[in-house]
């Protein structure tokens, strides 16, 4: 590699002096969102690739899967991409050893990956808080506490709201907004939450304040459009409680309609600020068009589509179904629900605003209820209740079309199923989240004797 001894030490002086400039210009650049984070991402130069005289390059995930991936230097501390560093074929083995593990006795079917792992996530959070010199920072809290990690820049965030976040931060800073202190209880700005529309391309920014009061709002809403004139709504979300919750149930509309739409399956949809939404859109559309082929709907049947949220599933299902009851205890949700089928011109769903569990028991309990034919659900990482299960049984349906977001509640939900003589011979594992060890998972359960034929 080296001709001679003086050679080297010249070389490895070169090194040091290259990696340091870069630093140095790092550090000093100041421009939000671009060249501050690339200090910790880009590869420093080798003593090899001076001698060769070819750039640091970053290892795609389209590499042999044996190969790992250079990963994010955050990714310990924020904890929020479990998988950083392993190659994204390596990922879905893994992510599907895991299904297999958790659901016993059922065939798992290789996990359903993205073409493009990376910059998924359409809904964005970031913490804000300052250090003891008064720098503003922003970023996600380090995995099991309330310390903030820093971010300028994440591999799978949206480029977009990256970008939007470091300048609310300038802004911040330019119009002295106090930022809010968890300990003491002093300050207004709290949180940013940005929200986009894949298909639509509009752009939501909430900005989430302990006060309804923005100082110079209209003057901060003007700085914002101006560096984001692609930004299509603005929001003052107002959270004055101390909890770790995100949002406060209080908005106010500083620009524009104060929600986002986006289209999803061929349905338009309304999101709020509170609302509940995929954060992977071209992953949810294979979840659902995956879920629908498993309950095999010949436009007559009547189904229930609970955890229902905005009505996604549902109104995925109604297009094919005879009728669809949407069940939802979120009462932002059911409102959107309600508007996106009116938008959509769906006739054949309804929403009800209710517990799933109490909902269903009150219809098993009930003697003249209407036939089910189908129940489809979704329900949180939590998974279902054994009385929401019992009930879904009593009524008989033919399938149930059971979505889920945690392996391991789906694993004991599904034996409580078996009791009840439901049975899942099945399933299709979809990769929601690249990067994290989250893994969606699709199953379909019917009567013991059917379920040799339903898949």
């Amino acid at each position: 590699m080296y001709k001679n001894k003086k050679e080297k030490t010249e070389i490895k002086k070169t090194v040091r002096k290259k990696n340091r400039t870069t630093d140095t210009d790092a550090k000093r650049s100041g421009i939000p969102g671009k060249n501050a984070h690339k200090q910790s991402t880009q590869k420093k130069l080798t003593e090899k690739q001076l001698v060769q005289k070819q750039p640091a390059h970053k290892t795609s995930f389209q590499k042999k899967p044996e190969q790992t991936q250079t990963g994010c230097p955050l990714a310990k501390k924020c904890g929020g991409c479990q998988l950083q560093g392993m190659a994204y074929e390596k990922q879905l083995e893994k992510k599907r050893e895991i299904v297999k593990k958790e659901l016993h006795g059922v065939k798992v079917l290789p996990v359903i990956g993205m073409n493009n792992p990376y910059h998924y996530r359409n809904k964005v959070h970031a913490a804000f808080g300052r250090l003891r010199n008064g720098t503003i920072i922003s970023g996600v809290y380090e995995q099991g506490t309330h310390r903030i990690v820093p971010v300028e820049q994440c591999e799978i965030q949206d480029e977009r709201a990256d970008a939007m976040i470091a300048t609310i931060r300038e802004l911040a800073k330019s119009f002295k907004l106090r930022i809010y202190d968890e300990d003491t209880g002093y300050g207004a700005l709290r949180h940013v939450l940005i929200r986009t529309g894949h298909a639509t391309g509009e752009v939501l920014v909430v900005l989430v304040l302990a006060t309804p009061i923005l100082p110079s709002k209209n003057n901060f809403v003007k700085a914002l459009l101006k560096a984001h004139p692609q930004i299509t709504s603005i929001v003052l979300n107002v959270n004055d409680r101390h909890t770790s919750m995100v949002l406060g149930e209080r908005n106010i509309v500083l620009y524009g309609k104060g929600y986002i739409e986006d289209i999803l399956c061929g349905n338009r949809y309304r999101i709020s600020p509170n609302s509940f939404y995929q954060v992977n859109p071209l992953q949810t559309k294979v979840l659902y068009e995956k879920a629908i082929s498993y309950a095999k709907l010949t436009g007559k049947e009547t189904v229930i589509d609970a955890y229902c949220g905005i009505g996604t599933i549902g109104m995925t299902a109604a297009a094919a179904a005879g009728k669809v009851i949407g069940v939802e205890q979120n009462a932002s949700a059911v409102r959107d629900a309600r508007m996106n089928a009116k938008k959509n011109g769906c006739k054949n769903i309804s929403f009800v605003e209710a517990d799933a569990t109490e909902y269903m028991s009150r219809l098993a309990e009930d003697p003249e209820h209407e036939k089910i034919d189908i129940v489809l659900m979704d329900p949180p990482r939590s998974g279902s209740t054994e009385q929401f299960m019992r009930a879904a049984a009593s009524l008989a349906p033919k399938r149930i079309v059971y979505v889920s977001c945690n392996p391991t509640t789906l694993g004991r939900d599904l034996k409580y199923f078996a009791k009840l003589g439901y049975h899942a011979k099945e399933c299709q594992p979809v990769d929601m989240f690249p990067f994290t060890d989250d893994v969606e998972v699709i199953c379909v359960l019917s009567k013991l004797h059917e379920a040799k034929h339903h898949v």
